[in-house]
């Protein structure tokens, strides 16, 4: 199998790390995000330039609302200005901007914004990126249970026809390729409510980089952990290498 078979279709990466990135450096917390603006801007380039399919960054979650308020409302103006700084870019490069999460809770210049470059997006051909935002793993595959039981109710789905893959397509990431690799910089080693399903058989890398220095070659090192292992997915290595030499794909 060729290196670029190996490459992975989705990763998604919490970019943890910021807060303590400008602490170590006697900075505001506020500065540490503006900085890790622009490692998420070198990484969306890196992965757009691999041929990567979809890139899911964890920006803000559901719990992060418990945090300062004077970051969260620093968070939001950074999450506009990078929007509208970032949108022509993303457009250039064919990269089509889709945001995950329930939105409706963002202040409304953000929901104006997201929307805006989402519509001038929405055509692009080359990657998808994905950003969770006011997302948790535990409302995701909830409001897909609602949706689910809303068809129930109406007759256009019978209880016993749902499966596994009727909640995936009910999930936020039901047009993207499911997920291969799952990221986390800054030395936690823990999900954090991200993706809770979609990891159900990703493969985990943890990184001790804080965010803003988890450079383009610290991601092709994830990478290439990730080519270099055997995705069994229940069947043994025997199984696998049998099907390789028969030609299975």
């Amino acid at each position: 199998m060729s290196q670029q078979n190996k490459l992975p279709k989705h990763i998604a990466i919490v970019m943890d790390g910021n807060g303590r990135w400008a602490k170590k450096r006697y900075m505001p917390r506020l500065v540490g995000h503006k900085k890790g603006v622009e490692t998420a801007r070198k990484i969306i380039r890196c992965c757009s330039n691999l041929g990567i399919e979809c890139l899911t960054l964890f920006a803000f979650s559901s719990e992060n609302w418990k945090r300062p308020k004077e970051e969260v409302n620093g968070l939001m103006s950074l999450f506009i200005s990078a929007l509208e700084r970032e949108a022509q870019a993303l457009l250039r490069n064919q990269v089509k901007l889709k945001f995950i999460g329930d939105i409706s809770h963002l202040p409304e210049k953000l929901q104006t914004a997201i929307a805006d470059v989402e519509a001038l997006t929405t055509e692009c051909t080359g990657m998808t990126l994905l950003i969770a935002a006011n997302y948790g793993g535990r409302w995701d595959i909830m409001q897909s249970v609602q949706k689910i039981v809303e068809k129930v109710q109406l007759g256009e789905l019978q209880a016993n026809n749902i499966n596994e893959n009727t909640i995936a397509d009910y999930l936020s990431t039901h047009a993207v390729p499911q997920l291969d690799l799952f990221i986390r910089t800054g030395g936690e080693i823990r999900v954090s409510n991200f993706l809770l399903w979609q990891l159900a058989y990703a493969e985990l890398y943890f990184s001790k980089s804080y965010w803003p220095d988890f450079s383009e070659d610290r991601l092709m090192e994830a990478i290439a952990d990730y080519s270099n292992r055997q995705r069994r997915f229940g069947k043994t290595g025997e199984q696998l290498v049998l099907n390789q030499s028969s030609g299975e794909k």
